[in-house]
């Protein structure tokens, strides 16, 4: 939204008394102030607004938000990863939306900004919410489950309220890792009447949200979720295992950034690291480069290869016992 257009919906919503508005409207303009580097002017309206609210979210101050969540530097991008043809498209669409936001909303449409990232684990959902944040050049907050999820009735919706409260005063990516941790199907009979409150809140809580918040969430089980949040995004990709082209891919990335010669060629060790995830083969190739670097072998590591693929191996084999 426009400066002008933000000022004069400030105005207007306070004419009609229409404070759910006003809030809206404020809430727009820090986040232009903040995205502007204004953090003076941002921090002043931030405390200005929550002073003024009845429902104590003027206790809600930057100092207490790290409690909830904590913000990482991004620094991964899409170039950094391998994805799929279909997926990086999407991706760069959705980032495209976010950056000429203004044009969407000149025709009275909002970009995209709920997306919902499943898989099994280590297949880069964590890296791919960080190259978000890296290519729309928004701040990257992470919600600390551990601090969030609380013992007493409406505190955990009391708690997710306030995260996105404070989230709503700036551009920024807000990503929740196993999201079926907060946001489980209601209808499950081993669920606590707790969970479907916070599930409900969950679902206020994302209907609400300003389309300048991108909120990115993780799950490797997407069956758990209940089918209302589901409903709630826009975008929903799936990160699968590489397959061998991928996985040539990453090796040869990984070889060339370590300036490491595996003397293995990339075809050779994706048949042996079939089925393994991104994160897997990040490491077998982490711990040759290790190795590689304290035996002064980085030239020729042939052999530090065969060594950790015999090991690769045996480490597989132990996880399929009783399989």
């Amino acid at each position: 939204m426009a400066r002008s257009d933000i000022l004069l919906s400030v105005v207007q919503s306070a004419n009609r008394g229409d404070m759910v508005s006003f809030r809206k409207a404020v809430e727009s303009l820090i986040a232009e102030e903040r995205a502007k580097k204004h953090n003076i002017l941002a921090d002043r309206l931030a405390t200005s607004l929550n002073n003024g609210n009845k429902n104590g979210l003027s206790m809600y101050a930057k100092g207490e938000a790290k409690d909830l969540l904590f913000e990482t530097e991004a620094q991964k991008t899409f170039e950094d990863l391998i994805l799929d043809e279909t997926v990086l498209s999407i991706c760069q669409e959705l980032v495209e939306e976010q950056h000429r936001a203004d044009l969407l909303r000149s025709y009275g449409l909002e970009p995209r900004n709920r997306i919902l990232l499943a898989g099994p684990p280590g297949n880069g959902k964590t890296s791919l919410a960080e190259a978000f944040a890296t290519q729309l050049m928004y701040p990257f907050f992470v919600i600390r489950y551990e601090n969030l999820i609380g013992s007493y009735l409406g505190e955990t919706a009391s708690r997710l309220q306030k995260v996105f409260d404070y989230a709503k005063t700036r551009n920024c990516v807000l990503f929740f890792d196993e999201f079926d941790t907060i946001g489980k199907e209601r209808g499950d009979t081993k669920e606590t009447g707790e969970i479907k409150r916070v599930v409900s809140s969950l679902l206020l809580q994302m209907d609400r949200l300003p389309t300048y918040i991108v909120i990115i969430t993780a799950s490797n089980h997407p069956e758990l979720l209940d089918r209302a949040v589901w409903r709630r995004f826009q975008l929903r990709l799936e990160l699968k295992r590489p397959n061998k082209k991928q996985i040539v891919s990453y090796i040869d990335s990984i070889s060339h950034k370590s300036k490491c010669n595996f003397s293995y060629s990339s075809q050779t060790l994706s048949e042996k690291l079939k089925g393994s995830s991104y994160s897997e083969i990040e490491e077998f190739c982490t711990d040759i480069i290790r190795k590689s670097i304290l035996q002064h072998k980085q030239d020729d590591a042939r052999s530090i290869v065969s060594q950790e693929l015999k090991q690769w191996e045996i480490r597989f084999s132990s996880n399929n016992i009783g399989v």
